[in-house]
């Protein structure tokens, strides 16, 4: 935290004052008591004494004080804000090793169950697509801030959605960013800021190179999130015949590399949320310096209520 005002905080010399004046006063009213000799007839003047509750508004009061000042001195703090027009592809591989059961109740659905809770997630304004691949890519829900159609498209996540089978990384990247440049008219001059986040368990085996798709990804200033998820024991049943699919990253990682993005590796569903929730905390923000004054005189604001009502409730006299 920094300040616009620094000079201005000088005046917290003048509450400290006052603090050190409210003991004082305290020592010496303490003082007077125990000159009253008389402890039978002052238990009838003042048969209940406040105690602990007489200091309460003056704490209060002071606290207010201390806070005003800091709000005075303009405080500044970095503050995450959304970046206007932020677009967030989510590419999810429907291959048919995503069907492995290595992970309940299988790769797929534990993928929708995760990307549901990372989209919900995300602030309302951010535009959110949805790009399903396997031998080759689709986009199934274009960008946009409409979640119930997301929802909708997350739910036709499927084995065979895209018609083809395979893996095509690169394909995934590239349909994506292509979705990105048709956001709106502004799109194709004006690129909105952009995530990519993808998510496979293998090797690419079809399609474009990915490593070609990350560098039109760099190019477009698209990082690219990767998850591989699943596990080295993963297996399919074909016809009553286990295929093994061990999970691949090496892919991944070179293309969350290549352009800048993270890469992470989950074998459970704990561990995709996980994820997710770590990426969502990142994409779509911009950092800046704001002036957070109002958050000190607030909660003074707070502090000189208590402070009234504390007086009223403790020390009020009825006629």
């Amino acid at each position: 935290m920094s300040w616009e005002s620094p000079l201005r905080l000088w005046l917290l010399v003048g509450v400290l004052a006052l603090v050190v004046a409210y003991l004082v006063m305290q020592r010496g009213r303490a003082r007077y008591a125990v000159r009253f000799t008389n402890l039978r007839l002052l238990d009838r003047v003042a048969p209940e004494r406040p105690a602990w509750r007489r200091h309460v508004p003056a704490g209060l009061f002071l606290a207010m004080l201390a806070l005003l000042v800091v709000g005075f001195a303009r405080p500044t703090a970095e503050v995450r804000v959304p970046r206007e027009r932020a677009t967030v592809m989510v590419a999810v591989d429907v291959s048919t090793s995503m069907l492995a059961t290595d992970v309940e109740p299988d790769r797929l659905a534990a993928a929708k169950q995760a990307a549901r809770r990372f989209v919900d997630g995300l602030p309302d304004e951010f535009n959110v697509g949805l790009v399903a691949f396997a031998g080759s890519a689709a986009v199934l829900v274009p960008p946009g801030t409409d979640r119930d159609a997301l929802d909708e498209g997350i739910g036709r996540l499927a084995e065979g959605v895209t018609g083809v089978q395979g893996t095509a990384i690169g394909e995934a990247i590239n349909t994506s960013l292509g979705a990105v440049k048709s956001l709106d008219s502004a799109a194709a001059k004006e690129p909105p800021p952009a995530r990519i986040i993808l998510l496979s368990d293998g090797a690419n085996t079809s399609g474009m190179d990915p490593m070609e798709a990350a560098a039109e990804a760099v190019e477009a200033k698209v990082p690219v999130h990767a998850i591989s998820f699943g596990t080295p024991s993963g297996f399919v049943d074909r016809g009553g015949r286990p295929i093994q699919v061990p999970v691949d990253g090496q892919t991944l990682r070179a293309v969350a590399d290549e352009t800048g993005g993270m890469f992470h590796e989950a074998s459970t569903v704990d561990e995709l949320r996980a994820v997710y929730d770590d990426i969502g905390s990142s994409v779509g923000y911009r950092t800046e310096r704001q002036d957070v004054s109002a958050r000190f005189i607030g909660l003074g604001l707070v502090f000189a209520m208590g402070a009234a009502a504390g007086s009223m409730r403790w020390f009020s006299r009825l006629p």
